[in-house]
């Protein structure tokens, strides 16, 4: 039996992950289920999953959290706290870890998940965004195989067999939907508004995953995770623009060969392949029917009215703590503008002003990264209340 750590359990991602693991009760269950603040959520997916283990991240919480399980006349055990959810995953309650925690905050666990060798089926970008180099080598020490959950790489990870790139790889491309505003000018983006960001065409996600998609932030984090989870320099990663979201990305091979992945837009696809691989379980998800679809259509991608993912490229290509800049700026960045006090364009801006501003220096420790991650919140924060950039 399969036991799985789903952590972002109540996010969108966590949502798949659980219904993909309930069509499969005799070979894998959730043991842990860990969330941020929503309690009530929390308690009504234990009370369907029946996980061993639930961690609420606000220590405050955990009260309540004891109080729901209790009621619902559940034996899962309640726990609170980033140390709290450290210890499980690191723990002989799983062996298997869906990281889905949005953010920085999720890079303390997935690095516990990496060390203590668990299969990691990684959908936290920021953990190879700020800590790639830590991570994958600490994966390799203990013997963790990565997954990577997003679909782009995921399809890329298919293409491989779950191989090295190798010297046998010429190519990487990674597809882009475009966003809620492909094909608009940089005018047309001044005004609009958070709910128009999170409106995505192809992609049910969450408001600060979708607003990058908007922005194409999120092909820019992509790349950096790309260079680290397959080990292709800068030169050898590009970006396509493809509105159809059915080619999840492609791999161009030395002989010129091309391998692409293609499937309906649903993260149950990528997370049955984590759960079951090398096996292939069911997901859920239906065929890909390319004739009801018609054609597919690709085109490079709008640096000028997306500069998010030209900072990206220059991120990685300058290295060190640039990357745990651009990721730090762009969550304030966001979080700023789903709450009305910044406009869309502002979020660009702040991630360039930044990149300027803070000099990188080498990513060597946590230490470093934390406090790369410290001073660029700070500096965005300070630019956003005195409206330097508004």
């Amino acid at each position: 039996m399969q036991r799985v750590a789903v952590l972002g359990a109540t996010g969108s991602i966590g949502g798949s992950a659980l219904d993909v693991i309930a069509r499969h009760p005799e070979t894998i269950r959730a043991s842990v289920l860990a969330a941020g603040g929503n309690v009530a959520a929390l308690v009504a997916l234990c009370a369907t999953h029946r996980p061993e283990h639930a961690v609420v991240g606000d220590t405050s919480g955990l009260a309540t959290l004891r109080e729901g399980l209790r009621h619902a006349g559940l034996s899962t055990q309640a726990h609170a706290g980033p140390e709290a959810l450290t210890a499980l995953v690191a723990s002989e309650a799983c062996d298997t870890v869906v990281a889905a925690i949005v953010g920085a905050a999720g890079l303390d666990s997935t690095l516990a998940a990496a060390r203590a060798g668990k299969r990691l089926l990684l959908a936290n970008k920021e953990s190879l965004v700020l800590a790639g180099e830590l991570l994958i080598a600490a994966a390799r020490e203990a013997g963790s195989t990565i997954v990577p959950i997003d679909s782009e790489h995921n399809a890329i990870f298919q293409c491989l067999h779950g191989r090295p790139a190798g010297t046998e790889v010429q190519r990487i491309t990674l597809t882009a939907s475009g966003g809620p505003f492909r094909g608009r000018s940089r005018a047309q983006l001044a005004g609009v508004t958070p709910q128009q960001a999170v409106a995505h065409p192809k992609w049910s996600m969450g408001p600060k995953i979708s607003v990058d998609s908007a922005t194409l932030m999120n092909k820019g984090l992509e790349l950096i995770e790309a260079r680290h989870l397959f080990g292709l320099p800068d030169e050898r990663l590009d970006v396509l623009v493809h509105p159809q979201s059915l080619v999840h990305s492609l791999v161009e091979f030395v002989d010129g060969s091309t391998l692409a992945q293609l499937g309906l837009p649903d993260m149950r696809t990528s997370l049955a392949v984590g759960l079951g691989w090398p096996a292939r379980i069911a997901s859920g998800v239906g065929a890909l029917d390319l004739a009801a679809h018609g054609r597919l259509e690709f085109e490079p991608p709008d640096l000028a009215t997306f500069p998010c993912l030209r900072l990206a490229r220059e991120a990685l290509r300058t290295g060190g703590t640039a990357p745990a800049i651009l990721n730090a700026v762009n969550e304030v960045a966001v979080s700023a503008f789903l709450q009305g006090r910044i406009g869309f364009l502002s979020i660009a801006a702040l991630v360039e002003d930044a990149l300027a501003a803070i000099a990188a220096e080498p990513a060597s420790s946590l230490a470093a990264l934390g406090d790369a991650d410290a001073r660029a919140r700070r500096h965005a924060e300070h630019a956003i209340a005195t409206g330097t950039l508004r």
